[in-house]
C-alpha cells in the first residue's frame, strides 16, 4: 500500500509542474485523496458490500468534487489534475498512467446495459471539460482535446478533437486541417454556407433580369418564362 502511495505522488512530481514537494503533494491534492477513497470503496465492492462502498465513493466525492464509482476498474498512477466535476462510471476501465483534468466524464449515454462505460488504455491524456460517452475504447497513448464529445472509439497514438470528435493526428502524423485550440464553429460554418448561398440566388437573379428586360423589353410573358 504505501509502496503505491509513493508511487502515486511520484507520477504527480513528474506530471505537474506547480507541486513543490512531496508532502504538499500528499497534504494538498485532492486527486490523489480520492483515488485512495476509491481504493478503499473499489476493495469492499469487490466483497460485495455495496452500501459501504457507495458511502465511502460518495465521502470522496464530498470530500475533494470528484466522483469515482467503486465498481471501476482502474489502473496504476492515475493523476486527476485540479479534478473538481470528474466523473467515473461503474463499469470504466482506465489503464495504468492516466491523466484527467477537471470535468472530464468518464459516462454511460443511458441506453446501454452491462458494459456501459468506456475503456481508456494506458498513458492517455483527456484535456479539461471532454466527455467519453459509451462502450467504447480508447487506445493507449490517445490524447482528447479540451472540451470534446467521443462517442466512437479512438485508435491507439491518435488525438481526437470536437463535437463529435474525430481523429486529427494519428501515430504523429496530420490527418486534418484541426488542432485542439482551433476547434471547429459549427454556427460559424453554417452561417458562412447560407451567406455564398444567398449571395449566389441574389446573382442568378439578376442574371434573369438582365435576360429578362433583354429579350421582352418587360412586357411578354413568355419571354419571361423561357428566359427562367
Amino acid at each position: 500500500m504505501f509502496s503505491r502511495i509513493r508511487e502515486d505522488i511520484d507520477v504527480v512530481m513528474k506530471m505537474d509542474p506547480a507541486a513543490h514537494s512531496r508532502f504538499e503533494v500528499f497534504l494538498t491534492y485532492a486527486g490523489l485523496h480520492a483515488v485512495w477513497l476509491y481504493r478503499i470503496a473499489h476493495r469492499c465492492y469487490r466483497f460485495r458490500w455495496f452500501t459501504f462502498a457507495r458511502a465511502i465513493s460518495q465521502l470522496g466525492r464530498f470530500l475533494t468534487g470528484i466522483e469515482i464509482h467503486p465498481g471501476a476498474v482502474i489502473g496504476r498512477g492515475l493523476f486527476i489534475d485540479h479534478g473538481m466535476g470528474v466523473v467515473i462510471g461503474e463499469t470504466a476501465v482506465v489503464g495504468d498512467y492516466v491523466v484527467l483534468y477537471q470535468g472530464v466524464t468518464l459516462g454511460g449515454t443511458g441506453k446501454e446495459k452491462g458494459k456501459r462505460h468506456p475503456t481508456i488504455g494506458s498513458h492517455v491524456l483527456i484535456a479539461t471539460g471532454a466527455k467519453v460517452l459509451g462502450s467504447l475504447t480508447v487506445g493507449d497513448y490517445a490524447k482528447i482535446g479540451a472540451g470534446s464529445v467521443v462517442l466512437r472509439s479512438v485508435p491507439p497514438n491518435a488525438t481526437v478533437v470536437g463535437i463529435p470528435a474525430r481523429v486529427v493526428m494519428l501515430d504523429g502524423r496530420r490527418v486534418d486541417e484541426l488542432d485542439q485550440v482551433n476547434l471547429p464553429d459549427v454556427v460559424d460554418e453554417t452561417c458562412m454556407a447560407l451567406q455564398e448561398r444567398i449571395e449566389a440566388l441574389e446573382k442568378r437573379v439578376a442574371e434573369i433580369g438582365d435576360r429578362v428586360s433583354q429579350t421582352s423589353g418587360g412586357g411578354n410573358d413568355g419571354n419571361v418564362y423561357s428566359a427562367l
